[in-house]
């Protein structure tokens, strides 16, 4: 009895310790005790910033910019409106349409300017309702955070061109007397402007000198890498510069003076530590590997080829460099970063490495899904419906059932679905329809999260296992019944006998003779 009430004690814990905001999800498994490596990209990921705040910051910035180098004044009317941009939307810079898709290219919400389009406006400009994805040089993918406020300014600017009787409104931009502005020039100058910013150091500085308002500092970020440290080794890798990242990560490692804990630099957190890595190029050939001067943030002359030297800080790289370096590989390290393309698909597909997905737009994502799950039950109902009206038809059959009112209330049920989450609707999916961010987060990362900090609900030693998912075929086929003992009605009076599992000779011939021979060794037999 007294035993019971323990283990239903640390069951309660554990289930208010895993509630849904702090779970880590799981699309394939990951063997923490089998991880000897974990990397941890630093913003977005470590330094979370605070939003709207940020966002709001970085998009005044990037459209005082603009009315620098001569853009209208007017434009300093607009301010930033976080409920419109969603993460992981294109633009298209010959028509200067935003877009959400999904992973095959098919549009799923078309927005100009902040004017939603229709279904026939829609095919006006894509008659097929459909986009070429990998034609990289007419469509852009906002896929990073830092893309929100460059997102909300394509929109404001279509938005003010199109309503100025200054200028005239063509196809793929517009006219002022002799002077025409293409959606394509003004996409470039945005994306001049962002470059502007990053490269300057101007967002950073403005950053640095207000890290409380703009940078959540939060306690469990020392408690987490002290807890994987004891266990693994673990490295920073980040875009940002030695000096950003110095500041960044005092701030929220450092303890504070006047603490009770013992001094200690944010450095020793980890065993290595890597700035201006140029990811994505740092997951194929790199750049040079180069130390750092701590005390003066230059770098050192020459290419470092020396051991690993604990406490230096190193500038450039390859991940290729990372592994030699930590004498790990592959499956051997899980990183963890926010950006779906630069940390996540290339560390998957050029290293193999295991892979944690830092999604901060997840807890909304999950407080919405949880309020209006009833939407989407009557959502998948409808579509139940819908097949079921076409389920006994067959060739003989020449007109199909009236559909039409089925397909106008889905029609309904999903955009009301989609503006609960914003005025450019989820992150995941529209409706029953999965994202194109949704399919690479489902086809790349191995793990997500809304925080990286999850992970401290979890033993270090916890296995995340994926469910396991019938093909469409399959799940067509009804269970049948087993001629073998189920589990669940063993008895005392059988034994389940595991033999020590090995690997095995894999011949073609019936028995080669070996001890190990995969013809003649079954490795799980059931005994009565």
């Amino acid at each position: 009895m007294e035993q019971s009430v323990v283990l239903e004690t640390m069951g309660e814990t554990l289930a208010g310790k895993r509630d849904i905001p702090h779970r880590v999800f799981v699309n394939k498994s990951v063997t923490l005790e089998n991880i000897k490596c974990y990397g941890f990209d630093m913003d977005y990921t470590l330094a979370i910033y605070k939003s709207p705040e940020y966002e709001g910051l970085g998009f005044e910035m990037l459209r005082d910019r603009l009315v620098s180098i001569g853009y209208p004044h007017e434009l300093l009317r607009y301010s930033y409106d976080p409920t419109f941009p969603t993460r992981g939307l294109v633009y298209d810079s010959t028509y200067g349409n935003l877009l959400k898709v999904d992973a095959h290219g098919n549009i799923l919400v078309c927005s100009h300017g902040f004017i939603y389009l229709t279904g026939v406006e829609i095919q006006e400009y894509y008659p097929n309702r459909f986009i070429q994805r990998d034609n990289t040089e007419r469509f852009y993918i906002l896929n990073t955070l830092f893309n929100l406020s460059e997102t909300y300014l394509y929109a404001c600017l279509v938005d003010f061109f199109t309503s100025s009787t200054r200028y005239q409104n063509c196809n793929q931009g517009f006219k002022h007397g002799d002077l025409f502005m293409s959606f394509k020039s003004m996409f470039q100058d945005v994306r001049d402007a962002m470059n502007y910013l990053h490269d300057t150091g101007s967002l950073k500085e403005r950053t640095l000198k207000n890290l409380e308002k703009y940078v959540i500092r939060d306690p469990r970020i020392p408690e987490l890498l002290s807890r994987i440290k004891n266990v693994a080794k673990v490295f920073l890798a980040t875009n940002s510069d030695y000096n950003y990242t110095e500041a960044i990560m005092k701030y929220l490692l450092d303890s504070p003076s006047g603490s009770k804990n013992p001094r200690k630099s944010w450095r020793s957190y980890f065993d290595l530590v890597v700035v201006d890595t140029r990811k994505p190029l740092f997951f194929a050939e790199g750049t040079v590997l180069r130390q750092v001067d701590t005390n003066t943030g230059k770098l050192r002359i020459g290419t470092y080829t020396g051991d690993l030297q604990h406490g230096t800080v190193y500038s450039g790289g390859s991940s290729d460099i990372i592994c030699d370096l930590l004498d790990v590989r592959g499956k051997e390290i899980l990183y963890v970063g926010d950006h779906i393309f630069g940390d996540i698909l290339k560390s998957k597909k050029r290293q193999g490495w295991k892979t944690f997905l830092v999604v901060p737009e997840l807890a909304k994502e999950l407080q919405v899904w949880t309020e209006k799950i009833s939407m989407f039950e009557e959502l998948r109902q409808l579509d139940i419906y819908l097949a079921e009206l076409h389920k006994h038809l067959d060739s003989g059959i020449v007109s199909g059932p009236d559909i039409g009112l089925i397909h106008s209330k889905i029609k309904k049920m999903t955009y009301s679905m989609d503006l609960c989450y914003g005025k450019m609707g989820s992150l995941l999916r529209y409706g029953s329809i999965k994202t194109l961010f949704a399919s690479q987060l489902l086809r790349y990362a191995d793990l997500y999260a809304a925080s990286c900090l999850n992970l401290l609900h979890y033993p270090i030693t916890y296995l995340f296992r994926a469910p396991s998912i019938l093909m469409p075929h399959e799940s067509a086929i009804s269970p049948q019944h087993s001629q073998e003992l189920p589990i669940s009605s063993l008895s005392a009076n059988h034994t389940l006998r595991i033999t020590p599992l090995q690997r095995l000779c894999q011949c073609d011939s019936d028995n080669c003779g070996l001890d190990n021979c995969a013809q003649d060794n079954a490795a799980i037999r059931m005994e009565t």
